[in-house]
């Protein structure tokens, strides 16, 4: 219990100490450079299986730009991870909330080198409120659980990618967490942190969550701008009014009482993924991080609309996968019955 109640309100950190098969746990991390042309995400991870050559560590790269994705990995006993802060070991590589450095080098991949965070923005914790998840974070036994680990964050540092050198100084940078038993049946996914100006940052999820041997559409998502985080989620009463998810576009709005979010994201080619199931990592998705979301924000004022922010973020992390048509069928029952 005193380790629930200590990894709940820690998101970031290893939730999967004495955890029964299946599990798994992992940590993405995006990164952008300053000239925008190099943009990568290092997802570090494990799967936890009762069967030897299933139950491994691994670290999962994809360059943004060409789309190929590499899957390292490493037996179980090579990943370790601190009791109390989020401090893990994959072999040689290492991973913070501050920092990563790594040793990776394949056939596939030479990828070598550390980066720094600096002015990482975590999402709010709190007893009633502990993350994105909201109070749904204190419900054992989930088959997915979600964290922010940093919103928006400076990146300092040089990887070397197949023998080039990369400087990642003055870029920018995303960090986020996945842990549970299994991806969901269907979800949407986006996220982008390179607005006009620096300092805005959006993070959006769409999915359909089991429950109590039934499943509901759920949501959550957050636009970090100006200081302010405005969140919009299933636990905090607010509504979806429109999603429609087509092969080129995601298009979504979403109200609260005192706020409206608009977004509409363009598709584009990406890379495959490997995600967890409940037997393996077997599961492949498309992950792009080349496209394009307009975002817009209002105040809701006795029955008047004010703009607060409009925008356009680059390089966002974009993912649709799994029955998607299912998951336009529950929100439009769930939008018809409002």
């Amino acid at each position: 219990m005193i380790r629930f109640l200590r990894t709940t309100l820690n998101p970031a950190c290893y939730h999967g100490r004495n955890r029964k098969s299946p599990f798994f746990e992992g940590w993405y991390y995006k990164l952008v450079d300053a000239s925008e042309q190099h943009r990568f995400a290092v997802i570090p991870g494990i799967f936890v299986s009762d069967e030897p050559d299933k139950h491994h560590a691994f670290v999962q790269v994809m360059d943004g730009r060409t789309g190929k994705v590499t899957y390292h990995r490493y037996p179980p006993e090579e990943f370790w991870a601190a009791e109390r802060e989020f401090d893990l070991c994959i072999g040689p590589n290492k991973f913070g909330g501050e920092y990563f450095s790594l040793n990776i080098e394949s056939p596939e991949l030479t990828l070598l080198g550390e980066v720094r965070f600096n002015g990482i923005t975590p999402w709010p914790v709190n007893l009633v409120s502990p993350g994105i998840m909201g109070w749904y974070a204190w419900v054992p036994g989930m088959e997915c659980y979600h964290g922010v680990v940093s919103l928006d964050h400076k990146i300092e540092g040089t990887l070397t990618i197949n023998g080039r050198p990369v400087g990642f100084s003055g870029g920018r940078g995303y960090t986020e967490e996945d842990w549970g038993q299994s991806f969901p049946a269907a979800w949407v996914w986006l996220q982008t942190n390179h607005f006009r100006e620096p300092g805005t940052s959006l993070t959006a999820s769409v999915a359909i969550i089991p429950w109590l041997r039934r499943s509901f559409p759920g949501f959550i998502m957050g636009l970090w701008h100006d200081g302010i985080l405005y969140r919009f989620a299933t636990y905090t009463g607010a509504q979806i009014e429109k999603l429609d998810i087509t092969n080129e576009s995601v298009c979504c709005i979403v109200r609260d009482k005192q706020h409206r979010l608009e977004i509409e994201a363009t598709r584009s080619e990406g890379g495959l993924l490997l995600a967890p199931t409940t037997v393996d990592m077997g599961r492949r998705i498309v992950e792009t991080l080349s496209a394009e979301v307009s975002v817009t924000l209002y105040a809701l004022e006795n029955g008047n609309t004010r703009l607060l922010f409009r925008g356009k973020g680059r390089h966002a992390g974009l993912e649709a996968a799994g029955d998607l048509a299912h998951l336009r069928a529950m929100w439009a029952d769930e939008i018809a019955g409002d």
